[in-house]
């Protein structure tokens, strides 16, 4: 199926969706500092949403782990210890992707108060 040009698995299309999601930019930009291991990147997202609502299971942070290495961003690497250690950074892709984000966040931070403004006039509305 094709919407506004592009297939459904088209990554114009399901990129925004992942980075809209509860826990992978927090993952991005947690991966951004460096490389880490599975438990340390779980407690480092841990203290970055400190006062968010719910934490990130280690079975969530897996998965996004997952999807964010099958697009690119993301570099996974096992040692051959017994047991393996594993260990997450980002790639080249990946930062690449951090300088947008930022640059989304720069922009949403620059129009702040008339996206507030809006949302009042709207509830407003609603009532």
């Amino acid at each position: 199926m094709r919407a506004n040009g592009y297939q459904r698995h088209d990554p114009v299309r399901e990129i925004p969706a992942l980075l809209g999601d509860r826990w992978t930019t927090l993952i991005l930009l947690a991966l951004e500092s460096g490389t880490f291991r599975h438990a340390e990147l779980l407690r480092t997202i841990a203290r970055l949403s400190e006062g968010a609502e719910g934490r990130i299971s280690q079975r969530i942070l897996t998965a996004k782990l997952k999807q964010l290495e099958r697009d690119g961003f993301v570099l996974r690497t096992a040692t051959n210890d017994v047991p393996p250690k594993v260990s997450y950074a980002l790639t080249a892709i990946g930062v690449s992707l951090i300088a947008q984000i930022r640059t989304l966040h720069a922009w949403v931070f620059a129009h702040k108060q008339a996206i507030e403004a809006a949302r009042r006039a709207f509830d407003a509305r609603e009532d």
